[in-house]
């Protein structure tokens, strides 16, 4: 409990030291910001991937490239890259990850939806936030428990001048979610497992001077795991409270084969609301049990 309540403290440390700067003004709690994911680029927030409660003893790495297709013909290209690393227990994991890089490509209807004039520039790149977390499972499956896990998030404001171009939010943010989940294991060559999660937090972004968007967690996924491949189905998103392009929805389709210590993945994201996009990620994942060698020696 001690280690949560520092861990806690620290990001909100960091958050602060990390405030942006952003254009200083009254706040008017009746007028939304429109600062929220439908009005910027496809990574300013994105919906989390959701935590599914699984522990495991191996440090992983993914490098991947994304392609996003807007709904108005608009396009963003990028180079993505994640770690995830066990500490001290295979229950506790720090993951940092970060599309470092973004090639976009505006339309005129998208540059008006996103309230963009004509100096603004049609086409440009952009570097992307970086995002820390530190996963805790609280408990593990039993015959009658399941899986328990708990989530804290920062979000740095780390890109390169996204903000006035609308395409990554000038400011920090930060999101804490738990999640539950129970597997049904087959005594199969082939299939192996079969896992319920849902998931439920808080996210909060910083929008204007002494104003902060605060949202709802939410999340649903089904995995099917077997010798060769990990294919799973994610329903989720969030609900902030000004009710204007705030309340990304999406469907996630993940495939990952698994070869050796090797896990080529593809995965596609569909923006049900507050998100239009279409994404198509293709990439590379590597494991290694680190804490098991450590063990070894």
């Amino acid at each position: 409990m001690f280690k949560r309540f520092c861990l806690v403290f620290c990001f909100v440390c960091i958050a602060n030291l990390l405030i942006a700067e952003t254009l200083l003004e009254k706040p008017n709690l009746q007028i939304p910001s429109k600062i929220a994911p439908f009005y910027f680029g496809p990574n300013a927030f994105p919906v989390p991937d959701m935590l599914d409660s699984s522990t495991s003893d191996e440090l992983k790495v993914e490098l991947s490239g994304d392609y996003y297709v807007g709904f108005e013909k608009d396009w963003t290209a990028d180079v993505f890259a994640k770690i995830s690393i066990p500490l001290f227990s295979e229950r506790v994991r720090l993951t940092i990850w970060m599309p470092f890089v973004e090639f976009y490509g505006y339309t005129a209807e998208r540059k008006r939806q996103c309230r963009l004039n004509d100096s603004i520039p049609s086409k440009g790149r952009d570097s992307g936030d970086v995002y820390i977390s530190t996963e805790i499972c609280l408990l593990k499956q039993t015959k009658f428990c399941p899986d328990v896990a708990i989530r804290a998030a920062l979000k740095t404001a780390s890109s390169d001048k996204g903000f006035y171009n609308a395409r990554n939010y000038d400011c920090p943010g930060y999101f804490f979610d738990v999640a539950v989940a129970k597997s049904i294991k087959f005594k199969n060559n082939f299939f192996e497992e079969l896992r319920f999660s849902g998931s439920t937090g808080f996210l909060c972004w910083q929008t204007d001077n002494g104003r902060q968007n605060d949202a709802v967690m939410y999340g649903l996924q089904v995995k099917l795991q077997t010798k060769y491949l990990i294919v799973s189905e994610t329903w989720s998103g969030y609900a902030g409270w000004e009710k204007d392009g705030d309340r990304p929805m999406s469907l996630k389709t993940n495939l990952i084969c698994r070869v050796k210590n090797f896990e080529p993945f593809f995965t596609y994201q569909y923006g049900i609301k507050d998100y239009p996009f279409h994404q198509f990620r293709v990439g590379l994942g590597y494991k290694i049990g680190i804490l098991n060698k450590e063990k070894k020696n």
